[in-house]
C-alpha cells in the first residue's frame, strides 16, 4: 500500500510534501507534477495534509491510472527531497478543469 499523487498536482507542482516524508527519494519530480514511488512509500500519509491541492490519496482511494502513472515515472523521474518553488502557473492551475488535455502525458 502507499500514496498516489493524482492529476490535481497537474501544473502546480507544490512540493511542500516532499518535506514531510521521512522517506529520502520517495518522490520524484516531473516537467509538471510529481509522484510518488510505490516502492519507497512506508503508507505514513504525512505528505496529505501538506498538500494544498488535494492532489495526494490513498492507493485504495486512487484511480488506477494515477497508480500506475506514480509507479511508472517514479522510475524515470529523478528524485526530489526538498521543497521547491511551485510552477509559475500554479495558481491558475489550481482551479483548472480537464488538466489531463492540457498537460500533454509525455511532458507530466
Amino acid at each position: 500500500m502507499s500514496y498516489v499523487v493524482n492529476g490535481n498536482c497537474l501544473g502546480c507542482r507544490y512540493t511542500d510534501c516532499v518535506e514531510k516524508c521521512p522517506v529520502k527519494d520517495c518522490f520524484k519530480i516531473g516537467k509538471n507534477m510529481v509522484v510518488i514511488d510505490p516502492q519507497l512509500c512506508i503508507d505514513c500519509g504525512e505528505c496529505v495534509s501538506a498538500c494544498p491541492v488535494e492532489a495526494i490519496a490513498h492507493d485504495s482511494k486512487s484511480d488506477l491510472k494515477w497508480i500506475e502513472h506514480n509507479g511508472v515515472f517514479s522510475s524515470i523521474w529523478p528524485a526530489i527531497n526538498q521543497a521547491i518553488e511551485p510552477l509559475p502557473c500554479a495558481a491558475d492551475a489550481e482551479n483548472q478543469i480537464n488538466k489531463e488535455e492540457v498537460y500533454d502525458k509525455e511532458a507530466f
